[in-house]
């Protein structure tokens, strides 16, 4: 790899006039640092983002990591982010997996967004002890160097539960995502108190992923245990495209089953393919575009040394027809 004492052995000149030419310093004539860029260009040199952030404190990347890409639901996510970042002179980079964490500790970026479970809670206050600026989306942190942009989960989950009891359901069933999700465990937390405190109600909780899989083999389950759709029941998935797999399960192999009429069917994400549904899919809404842009914005406050306090993504009940009047 060339370097800049390539250059400046070429040039003639001081490794210190290459590096003040190479970043536009007044202090080298305009003759000297056209004839080091001509250089530079000839050697195909490239400078070192690694030693320039050694040198500045900062990279002006922001690292954003997700537990994966599958599904429908992160693009908004990630263009909010992106957009509101690149407002503010940053790039962005998405990150998977546990190698990737090490550019927290190495200072390839200069702080993190995180909706990605792999991050265990203690390793991230490790890296906040360290002067590291973190964003959690999907945990509930305490630390100076950490901020939180939570969904309100219970609030969903207890209009999607409301809902379904105020149309007249009272067999319900839940599809959970994850054992170690922080959002499916506050959202069955919700239901079981909305359930708890309704007379007559009963819950069954089916544990789920959050993928489409997940929603057809819930439906399979579902579908022996009503004896084909026969006896009315009501589902709230945890996400849409849980949902959706329920729908494309039923239509399948259940086509006489009707959404809507012998089973009811709640989502929560409204992602674009819920739009899509027929009938049109009941779910929880919410700006998944500005949750992104909000957790840009908290993070830089926070790189910034600015007062930063938490916020929480609102949500609303979004009707469709898959949900009926239970009989």
């Amino acid at each position: 790899m060339v370097s800049i004492k390539d250059i400046a052995k070429q040039a003639g000149v001081s490794i210190s006039t290459v590096s003040y030419a190479l970043n536009g310093s007044p202090k080298v004539t305009y003759e000297t640092t056209s004839r080091i860029l001509a250089i530079a260009k000839a050697l195909n040199y490239v400078p070192n983002a690694a030693a320039r952030s050694l040198k500045t404190r900062e990279t002006k990347i922001i690292g954003v990591f997700l537990t994966d890409f599958s599904g429908a639901f992160y693009g908004d996510l990630l263009q909010g982010t992106r957009e509101t970042l690149t407002q503010k002179g940053y790039d962005l980079i998405v990150c998977s997996g546990k190698q990737s964490h090490r550019m927290l500790p190495e200072r390839m970026i200069d702080g993190a967004i995180i909706l990605d479970q792999t991050f265990g809670s203690d390793e991230m206050i490790s890296y906040a002890d360290r002067g590291h600026k973190l964003v959690v989306l999907d945990r509930e942190l305490s630390h100076p160097n950490i901020n939180q942009v939570l969904l309100d989960n219970k609030a969903g989950a207890m209009l999607a539960t409301e809902y379904l009891i105020e149309q007249g359901h009272r067999t319900l069933y839940a599809v959970t995502g994850p054992s170690g999700s922080y959002d499916s465990k506050q959202r069955l937390q919700a239901v079981m108190q909305v359930v708890e405190r309704t007379a007559g109600v009963t819950l069954t909780v089916i544990e789920g992923d959050f993928n489409k899989s997940a929603g057809e083999r819930a439906a399979a389950n579902i579908m022996t245990d009503t004896n084909g759709g026969s006896v009315s029941s009501a589902v709230f998935c945890f996400n849409d495209e849980m949902a959706i797999g329920m729908f494309n399960y039923l239509a399948e192999h259940h086509p006489q089953v009707r959404i809507g009429e012998q089973i009811h069917i709640v989502g929560f994400d409204n992602i674009e393919l819920a739009s899509y549904t027929q009938p049109r899919l009941t779910t929880i809404d919410y700006s998944k575009r500005k949750w992104g842009a909000f957790a840009a914005e908290q993070l830089i406050k926070l790189i910034n040394g600015d007062t930063v306090d938490h916020e929480r993504i609102y949500v609303t009940l979004l009707k469709g027809n898959s949900v009926g009047t239970g009989k």
